[in-house]
């Protein structure tokens, strides 16, 4: 980097180097500015466009520093500047400005080579991402087919959609996401094609080609070269982490609007959540805080909502400090000049004048042995709240910390009540448990039926509405699941009648099944109607067959083709599309005694299937 920065010039170094140091209170402010406008604005649209344009004015705050720095090519002699001189009645005359100590050449210098190396570094991690992307992208997916495909091209149509798109599935990513830019691919997880419910994968792939159709890629590219050039400021990095957060808001907003049903897309996120594995460059459905996402789906108020009132004023008092300090840098970069000591009239004598940036104030008078002695005797007030946290256990907090347990109306008695339970939750799993209405007598409740329970597992379970009263119902119809399974449950709409129906079908699965068989709406109706076909389905063999779309029609028409079948006959004959029209076609070329077997290799030959003529 050396041999780099010797090429520059040393006034194009120093005003390079100012503008970086200058971009400190300036993207202070601007982040600042940004989180008021934003705070004020209702839709998540206007935040993203408001949070992209106040990205834009970061990048070009610095630039339009560095060449305000710079000299607009000046031939004439530069006119000589004087410091004010400060007079007193032993004062000496002040020297100018050109023989008093600059800024150091060799600072700039090593400024400029840090921030080109932090430059190259990011570039680099930049650059083997787009790599990582560029070979996902050209590695041969499986291509959805069938009822998927249909979902996908109707969601692309109704969007309004008209770019070619590829729809693919691939056994290594856990949550759906879309690759590339321009030729974008959209990959579906084979976990989510079999564990979402039709409604969930749909409302997912809409929030997919929401990014396609806003074109979010490309904005992507340009919060990463920002990141890239600004990388050492956190005001940048904050405002990209709010860009994708209302990013992601944006799309719920477009898939909710497209299919319906936020309460199953909710669920299809929570699902997802532990399934996340995606590349960061990647669009995926799971990127964003998602307890926010979720809350705003339902239309609860979150954490971050309760506090924007908190968030306003501490902005405020952000936008206010880096002006502060913006106009101090100010008076260091560019001392104000001052006119000729001999053309101005001489102060008085005993008198002495600072024309500087600011104006130290004068110290303050020593209080006297009264004044001092009636201090001390005043009680010292202490703020009782903090106090009694300490009490309660909580130590050593931050003032975000504090300001957040403040809004959320967290006492020490709720603390107190928490511990009692034998929960030790840190302070974000308070605020949250406060947030969800997570109370000492909830915790108590479940822990009588037998739910053992942490911090983390407590607000799921309460996120998702678990009750007393539905873990009872569980539990007198033969469940016992733990807090993990309860919270499952509980997102797939598994009920205790719905259990019960199962039961009464002549099938009792386990909470694991119950989920699977929900997931793919297997029904007491449906049980039944198979089983009066003959046939005892173990509940594993019930998900298989509602997997392969096995309806009881179908079974009476092998049945009345003359084929005794059991269940996995039946699953291999659908997986292998033997149709009863194939039956009759078989039947009708001469062949007789035919078994499920024959027709199946039969239909895997290709045998009866019309032939090109050559």
């Amino acid at each position: 980097m050396t041999a780099l920065t010797h090429w520059l010039s040393p006034q194009t170094m120093q005003s390079l180097g100012w503008a970086l140091l200058h971009f400190l209170w300036q993207g202070a402010a601007l982040a600042a500015l940004a989180a008021v406008t934003m705070a004020a604005c209702r839709s998540a649209r206007s935040r993203y466009c408001l949070g992209v344009g106040a990205l834009a004015v970061m990048l070009a705050t610095p630039v339009a520093t560095f060449f305000a720095q710079t000299p607009s090519g000046r031939t004439q002699s530069p006119q000589p500047t004087y410091v004010a001189p400060s007079f007193s009645k032993s004062a000496a005359p002040a020297a100018p400005a050109s023989q008093l100590p600059s800024s150091s050449p060799d600072a700039f210098r090593w400024l400029v080579e840090a921030w080109l190396v932090g430059v190259v570094a990011f570039s680099l991690r930049s650059a083997g991402g787009f790599l990582l992307i560029e070979h996902e992208r050209r590695k041969r997916f499986a291509a959805v087919s069938g009822p998927v495909l249909e979902t996908c091209l109707t969601l692309q149509r109704r969007l309004g959609i008209d770019r070619v798109i590829r729809y693919c599935h691939c056994v290594r990513l856990q949550s759906p996401a879309v690759l590339g830019w321009f030729r974008p691919i959209v990959m579906l997880p084979v976990s989510a094609l079999t564990g979402l419910s039709r409604d969930q994968l749909q409302s997912v792939i809409a929030h997919e080609l929401a990014h396609i159709k806003r074109l979010d890629s490309f904005v992507n590219v340009f919060q990463i070269c920002v990141e890239t050039l600004l990388f050492y400021h956190p005001a940048v990095w904050w405002l990209n982490r709010r860009i994708r957060a209302e990013r992601e808001h944006c799309c719920d907003d477009i898939a909710v609007s497209i299919c319906g049903n936020p309460l199953e897309y909710a669920r299809a996120l929570t699902l997802m959540e532990q399934w996340r594995s995606a590349p960061v460059l990647a669009m995926a459905a799971t990127r964003g805080p998602l307890s926010g996402r979720i809350c705003r789906l339902l239309g609860l108020k979150s954490a971050g909502t309760r506090m924007r009132g908190a968030g306003l004023a501490t902005s405020v008092l952000c936008l206010t400090t880096a002006l502060i300090a913006g106009n101090t840098f100010l008076g260091v970069a560019h001392p104000r000049t001052n006119v000729h000591a001999a053309a101005r009239p001489a102060p008085a004598p005993g008198f002495a004048f600072h024309l500087q940036a600011a104006v130290p104030s004068p110290p303050a008078q020593k209080p006297s042995p009264a004044q001092s002695r009636e201090k001390a005797q005043q009680p010292i007030s202490a703020s009782s709240y903090i106090d009694a946290l300490k009490a309660a256990g909580l130590t050593d907090l931050t003032v975000d910390q504090l300001i957040a347990l403040k809004v959320q109306d967290v006492t020490p008695d709720y603390i107190r009540g928490l511990l009692q339970q034998g929960l030790h939750p840190d302070v974000n799993e308070i605020i949250a448990m406060r947030v969800q209405d997570v109370t000492p007598d909830y915790i108590r409740d479940l822990r009588a039926l037998g739910i053992d329970v942490d911090g983390s597992r407590v607000i799921a379970l309460k996120v998702q509405g678990v009750t007393p009263e539905y873990v009872r119902g569980l539990k007198d119809i033969g469940l016992n699941p733990g807090a993990d399974r309860l919270t499952a449950l509980k997102v797939q709409g598994v009920t205790p009648e719905y259990v019960r129906n199962l039961q009464a079908a002549g099938i009792s699965p386990d909470a694991d099944r119950l989920i699977a068989m929900k997931v793919q709406d297997v029904t007491a109706e449906y049980v039944r109607d198979v089983r009066a076909l003959g046939l005892k389905p173990t509940a594993d063999q019930i998900i298989a067959m509602k997997v392969q779309d096995v309806t009881p029609d179908f079974i009476k028409a092998l049945q009345s083709a003359g084929f005794k079948v059991d269940i996995d006959d039946v699953i291999r004959a659908k997986v292998q599309d033997i149709t009863p029209d194939f039956i009759d076609r078989a039947r009708k070329h001469g062949f007789q005694n035919l078994t499920l077997e024959k027709l199946i290799e039969l239909k895997r030959l290709g045998v009866l299937e019309p032939q090109a003529d050559i």
